[in-house]
């Protein structure tokens, strides 16, 4: 069944009566605007305490029609429909050019097939820059049709333009569908294990090998080669799908931005607990661990598209690994607890996670752009 925000914990994941903050202890800034509230931010996700305190507080006229709103963490929304209800999510695509139109669909789709549901609709937002012609746009729009195609998803609108100031096209899709029930992130319980398909880093990957002439730093043929493989690994719809019809699953979130540590993070601030991550158990391809130690990148904290984060019973974990088996490959690479919230280093050693991690693409990004 659908489930909101826990009775007891605030929508960033801490205790009720307890400040905000990513790990429960941070001052709220309220009152006149600070030096630091007026800070600039950084390129990439906004901070979840400033959006606790700018764009979670700012939500238009309430709606006793909407079941899960926005709140950290949780990769959809959903209104009441007649006879069950409206799943909705929706995300730019702002970091690649290349393929740009596969990744929009896939990564909403990824989203709201989080839900345990497969996504049905998809209306886009397409800007490109001011010098694009039409073959830009017809290839861009073939990717999606191609790609939108697959997963079985239908188009039903949106816009197109030309944008003045743009480098590189953006695209914002929105991916909805109608569902009798649901499973979130904030459905993660106390005990759960973490199990994550396919490998860390997928997405980000694929973009740095796509985007390495730009960034100016050369790749072996080898390496250039695994763009291709990775991307078709994209879509997490079939084992969300899969995993879902065990009934076994209390929650799943996809491995996007902040990579498979920020979604464990991002999961176990919306259902209110603590974790242990274990590095070692983390499964990473050799392409990404090629390219992480030639760019000094962690590649846990790598934009991780085509990922997914499963929260179940200890005990019926083997249930959604054997639904899978022929679908991709399953590990289980953690546990959510009582508690703290702790990365489990592969050399020894704990990290206490106190926040969502930067993502490494745009750390190398602005260091190589």
């Amino acid at each position: 069944m659908g489930r909101g925000t826990s009775p007891g914990t605030r929508s960033d994941g801490g205790p009720a009566g307890a400040a905000p903050g990513g790990d429960g202890r941070h001052t709220e800034i309220s009152g006149e605007p600070t030096a630091a509230s007026l800070s600039r931010l950084s390129v990439g996700k906004i901070p979840i305490r400033v959006l606790n305190r700018t764009v979670l507080k700012m939500t238009g006229v309430p709606s006793e029609m909407i079941v899960v709103g926005p709140e950290p963490g949780v990769d959809f929304g959903v209104v009441r429909a007649e006879g069950g209800y409206l799943i909705v999510s929706s995300d730019p695509i702002t970091g690649v050019a290349s393929g740009i139109g596969r990744y929009a669909v896939n990564v909403s789709a990824n989203d709201v097939a989080t839900s345990g549901n497969r996504p049905q609709f998809m209306e886009s937002v397409i800007m490109l820059p001011d010098d694009a012609t039409e073959g830009d746009l017809a290839a861009l729009a073939e990717e999606m049709d191609d790609c939108a195609r697959s997963a079985g998803i239908s188009l039903v609108g949106g816009h197109t333009e030309l944008t003045p100031g743009l480098r590189r096209p953006i695209v914002v899709a929105t991916v909805f569908c109608f569902a009798k029930d649901y499973v979130s992130a904030a459905g993660a319980k106390e005990g759960d294990a973490i199990l994550m398909t396919k490998t860390a880093g997928l997405e980000g990957t694929a973009v740095l090998i796509r985007e390495s002439e730009r960034l100016g730093f050369s790749l072996d043929a080898a390496l250039k080669a695994s763009a291709g493989p990775l991307e078709a690994q994209l879509s997490v719809v079939p084992e969300a799908i899969g995993a879902y019809s065990t009934g076994a699953v209390h929650g799943m979130h996809d491995c996007t931005e902040g990579g498979v540590l920020g979604a464990v993070y991002e999961m176990s601030l919306a259902s209110g607990i603590g974790f242990e991550l274990r590095e070692a158990a983390v499964p990473v391809a050799p392409a990404t661990a090629r390219l992480s130690r030639a760019l000094s990148l962690d590649p846990l904290r790598l934009i991780g598209s085509g990922s997914l984060l499963i929260a179940v019973d200890e005990a019926k974990q083997g249930k959604v690994k054997s639904a899978l088996k022929r679908v991709c490959t399953v590990s289980e690479v953690g546990t959510f607890r009582k508690g703290s919230r702790v990365l489990v280093r592969k050399r020894g050693g704990e990290k206490l996670v106190r926040s969502a991690p930067t993502d490494e693409l745009w750390r190398t990004i602005a260091r190589l752009g």
